[in-house]
């Protein structure tokens, strides 16, 4: 694939990115969505440190739009903070965020950016959990558009990065089949809950 290829999938990846970002975000500030704080904070920190490993592995303009997400991601977490939008925190989410901050010393010692990037996808899908129960509590309190987008976007993620390996791969493929699994979870429990 060209590189202006590569360039036009990035740059709708980061539409895609911000067009699921703002209603999400309007919707915390009317208080009709009320995200969990803590998946919020891992999944920023995670899907911030997951772009810095794909940039030091060559993913070039295909990382960017997982920059873009990382800087908005906590952002959110903040808005769920000053929201309080749902702040209960168990020791389990503790353990999550404790897990994706050990990546970063991991990297640093095997100096391979695959190792960070290995904990911190297994992290990011950890950080799914406080969500997972909340929407299967509460499958309203969730938008499956929203992470439909992301399932999107990741998918064109794949596709913009400048260099494959399991580096620069493993973070979007799995999170988009994370975002498909939780989807389609909060379609069926809201189907199930209206029968």
């Amino acid at each position: 694939m060209e590189t202006s290829d590569k360039a036009l999938l990035s740059v709708i990846a980061i539409g895609l990115t911000l067009y699921a970002f703002f209603p999400y975000i309007r919707s915390i500030r009317r208080e009709a969505t009320r995200p969990h704080v803590f998946s919020w904070l891992i999944w920023g920190s995670t899907t911030f440190i997951v772009f810095l490993a794909q940039l030091e592995d060559g993913g070039g303009i295909g990382a960017w739009p997982v920059g873009v997400s990382g800087v908005i991601t906590l952002y959110i977490t903040w808005l769920a903070y000053v929201h309080r939008a749902d702040v209960s925190i168990t020791t389990v989410d503790w353990l999550f965020l404790v897990a994706a901050m050990t990546s970063l010393p991991l990297w640093y010692v095997t100096a391979n950016p695959l190792w960070a990037v290995i904990i911190l996808t297994g992290v990011d899908v950890f950080g799914f959990g406080p969500t997972v129960r909340k929407a299967w509590h509460q499958p309203y309190s969730e938008q499956p558009g929203f992470y439909s987008l992301f399932l999107v976007r990741n998918v064109m993620v794949i596709l913009a990065l400048e260099n494959y390996s399991l580096t620069t791969v493993l973070f979007p493929a799995v999170i988009a089949a994370a975002c498909l699994l939780l989807v389609l979870m909060i379609l069926w429990r809201r189907q199930h809950l209206a029968a």
